[in-house]
C-alpha cells in the first residue's frame, strides 16, 4: 500500500529543515568568531606568560559563548529533528542544564565586562569608587569565578527541577502524554530561574551605562570649560559602544525569554523561529563588536581575512 504524506507533515518537515539550516549557519559563524577571540588571547598568553584583566574577561566570555553555541545548536537540532528525545532520560536533562549554564555564564561574564569598563574608565571622586578602581584588577578573577559559580548553581537547580517529572518515566507510549504534561508544568520555574540571572546582569549593565553616561557628560563639560582635549573622551565612547551593544543584546534576550514563555506551548511557529534567529545571532554579533573595539583582535582579524589578502595580491 502506498503511503500518503499529508501537506501538514510536509510543511513541518520543510520548517524543520529551514530552521535548522539558518540556525546552523548562525551558530557556526558565532562559534568561529568566539574561537578566534579565544585563540588570539591564548597565543598572547603563551607569549607574554600573563594576561591583563580585559583579556581575562574576553577569554572567559569567548569560551562561554563558544560552548553555549555548541550546546544550544545541539539542543535545537535534537528538539527540532528528533522531538521525542526530550522524554529520554537523561539526555534532555543534561543538554538543558548545559544550555542554561553556558547561557547564564556568558550573560553574567558580559555584565562583568561592562562593570569593568565602567570602573576603569569612569571618573568619580567618591572614595568607594576610587577604591574599586584601584582594586578592580585583583577583583576580576573573583568576579569571573563568582559568575561561573552562580551559573553552576542555576544549572544544578535546573537539573533538580527537570529531573522530577522524569523520575517515574517509563518507555511505554501510553505514558508519553503524562510525561509531557509533567514536564510542561515545570517550565515556569525554569524560566523564573533564568530570568533571575538575566535580571541580575541587567541591573549591573544599567548601572554601568548610567555611570558612564554621567562621567562622559561631566568630562565633556570640563573639556569645554578648560578648552582642552583629552584622550579619555575616546575611551568613554568606545566603552559606551561595547556596553550599549550588550544592553541591546540583553533586551532582545529578555524579550525573547518572555515571548518563549507565551509561545512555548504552541510548538513550531513563526514567532518562535524569529526568537531562535535572534538568540543564535547575537552572541556572534556582540563578540564581533568586541573584536573591532579591541585593536589587537581587530588587526589580527584583518590580517587573516581573505578579502584583505586578495587586495594585497592585486597590488
Amino acid at each position: 500500500m502506498e503511503v500518503c504524506h499529508s501537506p501538514e507533515q510536509f510543511h513541518i518537515t520543510s520548517y524543520a529543515a529551514t530552521s535548522v539550516a539558518i540556525v546552523t549557519l548562525e551558530a557556526f559563524a558565532g562559534m568561529w568568531i568566539n574561537a578566534f577571540i579565544v585563540s588570539v588571547i591564548c597565543m598572547a598568553w603563551v607569549k607574554k606568560k600573563t594576561l591583563n584583566s580585559n583579556e581575562k574577561i574576553l577569554l572567559v566570555l569567548g569560551s562561554s559563548r563558544f560552548w553555549y553555541l555548541c550546546v544550544a545548536w545541539l539542543y535545537f537540532f535534537l528538539s527540532t529533528m528528533y522531538h521525542n528525545y526530550k522524554y529520554v532520560h537523561p539526555i534532555f536533562q543534561l543538554l538543558a542544564v548545559a544550555h542554561r549554564f553556558f547561557n547564564c555564564s556568558e550573560v553574567s561574564v558580559s555584565a562583568c565586562l561592562c562593570v569593568f569598563y565602567c570602573i576603569k574608565i569612569a571618573n568619580f571622586r567618591n572614595s568607594f569608587f576610587i577604591y574599586l578602581k584601584v582594586k578592580i584588577d585583583r577583583m576580576v578573577p573573583w568576579l569571573l569565578l563568582g559568575s561561573v559559580f552562580f551559573s553552576l548553581v542555576i544549572g544544578i537547580l535546573l537539573f533538580e527541577i527537570i529531573d522530577k517529572p522524569e523520575c517515574n518515566n517509563s518507555t511505554g507510549l501510553e505514558n508519553l502524554w503524562k510525561v509531557k504534561i509533567k514536564i510542561d508544568e515545570h517550565f515556569l520555574p525554569i524560566y523564573f530561574i533564568t530570568g533571575f540571572g538575566y535580571a541580575a546582569s541587567f541591573v549591573a549593565v544599567i548601572l554601568s551605562v548610567l555611570l558612564l553616561l554621567f562621567s562622559l557628560w561631566r568630562h565633556k563639560c570640563n573639556m569645554q570649560t578648560n578648552s582642552m582635549k583629552d584622550l579619555s573622551m575616546d575611551a568613554h565612547i568606545k566603552a559606551m559602544k561595547s556596553i550599549l551593544s550588550f544592553f541591546i543584546m540583553y533586551n532582545i534576550n529578555f524579550i525573547s525569554l518572555i515571548v518563549t514563555i507565551i509561545y512555548s506551548a504552541q510548538g513550531k511557529s513563526v514567532m518562535m523561529f524569529l526568537i531562535y534567529v535572534f538568540q543564535y545571532a547575537f552572541p556572534g554579533v556582540h563578540s564581533l563588536i568586541l573584536i573591532f573595539s579591541n585593536p589587537k583582535l581587530k588587526n589580527t582579524l584583518l590580517r587573516i581575512l581573505p578579502c584583505v589578502k586578495c587586495k594585497v595580491c592585486m597590488r
